[in-house]
């Protein structure tokens, strides 16, 4: 387990940066990012990821089920004299805003949903007619997209594509390096729902969304900031050949709209 998952400051910090550098010059490409627009991330977490959308002025809700990291969110923002809203809630038993979104963000999250069916339309319902989507997650089958890294166990959480083991020896060998029941059944339940790029459009394709773009990182950007590595997207030959590709993938972006007649005629 690395520092910056104990140390949520840093970690809080980290993210704000890579949201600033690289989440919101490519959300930027699509959506005109403007004072007083309703932004809205889903897992939020700590917030970091909204720390740079709520300093040019937009109004920001974060949702995480996690009261700790809720409470978390609040505290980091009171010390950046920043304003934002955050909620404690299940995503899917979040009740109805007196107003709807531009932009939903949802980073690193989707891989972690079972229903991811029920999840898009829960989306759908609130997000502006003309509003987007920037979903990010790690293609299951790439080196650590088991998210292995939160492991306590030096071995494990350095052990690139151990999730990719069949599911009962995998559970076998988290129990044997000495994780704690919490984390096995985080790391199990990633791997239940582990998602990858054809079954993320796949899913796309039968909800009421539309991808408008999407781009395959080599070296996730926020790599930059952890390891010190230089950001490189994934060559076009190797993106536009599929399952190959999710091994290749650390992080996927895309940006979804809402496509106006599948919704009027659901």
């Amino acid at each position: 387990m690395q520092n910056r998952h104990q140390n949520r400051q840093q970690y809080f910090r980290e993210l704000a940066l890579t949201s600033e550098n690289y989440f919101m010059p490519y959300i930027g490409l699509f959506i005109p990012l403007k004072l007083r627009m309703n932004i809205l991330e889903i897992g939020c977490g700590d917030g970091g990821n909204l720390l740079p959308f709520a300093r040019m002025g937009c109004h920001v809700v974060g949702v995480d089920i996690a009261d700790c990291r809720i409470l978390q969110a609040r505290s980091f923002f009171k010390e950046s004299h920043v304003e934002a809203e955050f909620i404690t809630s299940d995503f899917f038993q979040l009740t109805h805003f007196d107003h709807f979104f531009d932009l939903i963000i949802c980073h690193d999250v989707f891989e972690h949903i079972l229903d991811k069916e029920l999840f898009l339309s829960k989306m759908e319902e609130l997000l502006k007619p003309e509003g987007m989507v920037f979903m990010s997650f790690p293609a299951w089958q790439m080196p650590f997209g088991g998210h292995q890294q939160i492991c306590r166990s030096q071995l494990l959480s350095h052990l690139p594509f151990v999730h990719l083991l069949p599911g009962c020896f995998y559970e076998m060998l988290i129990k044997a390096c000495g994780e704690k029941e919490e984390c096995i059944h985080e790391l199990m339940e990633i791997k239940t729902a582990g998602l990858s790029i054809e079954l993320f459009e796949q899913l796309i394709q039968k909800s009421s969304f539309v991808i408008e773009d999407k781009l395959f990182w080599l070296i996730n950007p926020h790599y930059k900031i952890k390891f010190g590595w230089k950001p490189r997207k994934l060559n076009h030959c190797f993106s536009s050949i599929p399952y190959l590709r999710n091994y290749l993938c650390s992080s996927c972006f895309y940006m979804l709209k809402l496509d106006l007649w599948k919704v009027n005629r659901l």
